[in-house]
């Protein structure tokens, strides 16, 4: 085997070992994020996040390079205490962690505080990864798939009881993207995945309620699975369907306004809606090119709440416009393309499921986020990846995307090996 030296980490032969449009990629977003939390926090009270926020990207660079270049065989060694130690930090936040928000879910460390929840993705995402790939592994058996819903339930469980109900839900989705990306049975993650989907969706009336029953049962049917199988599903979206708005009914008043805040965020316009109507409306005042840098109305006035964290695309869409968030937009999705690349390319199965469970985890922030803040979506608590304010999810993101560098890295050593 050719021995290579130091400096061939980032030239070989003619093609980069090192995947420079990925970290590209990253920089620009990280760029747009610290922009855009300059501008909201840009007065004497709330200026000291910036530079805390400076601090933090500066780690989760250090972090996403060192990454980049560990041994695989480390990584793997890694996973399992990762995981335990995302545990015990889970556990020890709902004793000696502070309330932010009304959620107990950051411990106190010097300045700064630290989120387990962030580290329990990480720490999970390695530990089903390094399960899920050794030899002769099936996550269609029982065994494997019971193994590994294990592992995930007492970490949402103790999110869930901080409560962070958003961090739950991206640790359920990676989960079921990994599923998915592993050959569980297609039939069975649609039936999981249209669930919600459907309760939501009944909850807007009667014929909504009959029109997503009806589709969802079509695209059981094409399907083709055997005859009894189809007809439990259609039975069950008809159960969900109907059952879902006399649950409704007997929820408690302060649940049911919840709901309704959701579904329509008017019906509270200046309670629990209050931050999605602002935030709507700073989007849709940006126009075409927005109002010019530090010049938003919505953002320099405060009128959304916290701006710098989950309400962070408003920022963007006010001062820069359609075409500057649009460009923040088209940034993610060639980051998730690139990383959906380093999925399907991977040699090493390890590294296979860790890209596919980051995608999903990313996805599913960007989703969640951008659609929030223009009005689609739940608030939910989910940071925007590189943009948000905070510290332990800017270093967790930038791990990931150091696993990713990895990755493309080792692939490129092993096709010329």
């Amino acid at each position: 085997m050719k021995k290579y030296t130091s400096i061939d980490d980032f030239r070989f032969q003619g093609e980069s070992r090192f995947d420079w449009s990925l970290m590209l990629t990253v920089i620009l977003l990280i760029t747009a994020g610290l922009i855009s939390v300059y501008s909201a926090t840009h007065n004497p009270q709330t200026s000291g996040n910036f530079t805390k926020q400076i601090l933090a990207t500066g780690l989760g660079l250090l972090a996403m390079l060192t990454i980049a270049f560990i041994p695989k065989d480390i990584l793997k060694f890694l996973s399992y205490p990762a995981y335990g130690v995302s545990v015990i930090l889970l556990m020890a936040v709902l004793y000696i962690g502070e309330d932010v928000r009304g959620t107990r879910g950051w411990i106190r460390f010097g300045g700064f505080n630290i989120q387990p929840s962030e580290i329990a993705k990480l720490g999970i995402l390695m530990a089903l990864s390094l399960y899920l790939c050794r030899k002769g592994s099936d996550i269609r058996t029982w065994r494997d798939f019971g193994f590994s819903l294990s592992m995930l339930i007492l970490p949402i469980y103790l999110i869930a009881k901080q409560p962070d109900i958003g961090s739950a839900s991206v640790l359920l989705i990676m989960f079921l993207g990994i599923l998915f990306w592993t050959g569980f049975e297609a039939f069975v993650l649609f039936l999981i995945i249209s669930i919600p989907f459907l309760i939501i969706l009944s909850l807007n009336g009667f014929y909504w309620m009959l029109g997503s029953c009806l589709i969802f049962s079509l695209i059981a049917i094409s399907f083709r699975k055997k005859i009894w199988m189809t007809l439990a599903a259609i039975l069950l979206f008809i159960i969900i369907g109907t059952g879902a708005p006399k649950v409704f009914e007997n929820l408690a008043p302060h649940q049911q306004k919840r709901i309704e805040t959701f579904l329509d965020p008017s019906s509270d316009r200046l309670g629990a809606g209050y931050n999605v109507l602002q935030s709507v409306m700073a989007v849709g005042s940006g126009g075409v090119v927005g109002k010019g840098y530090l010049k938003g109305s919505q953002t320099q006035l405060r009128y959304i709440p916290m701006q710098w964290t989950d309400f962070i695309y408003s920022v963007p869409a006010e001062e820069f416009g359609f075409l500057g968030s649009m460009f923040i937009v088209l940034l993610y999705i060639y980051l998730l393309s690139r990383i959906l690349s380093i999925a399907y390319e991977a040699g090493d199965k390890f590294f296979s499921i860790l890209a596919s469970g980051t995608l999903f985890i990313l996805l599913y922030h960007i989703l969640i986020n951008i659609g929030m803040v223009i009005g689609v979506m739940p608030v939910m608590g989910i940071p925007l990846p590189f943009m948000s304010y905070g510290g332990t999810s800017m270093i967790f993101n930038c791990v990931l995307i150091g696993l990713m560098l990895n990755a493309y890295r080792s692939q490129r050593i092993s096709e010329h090996s």
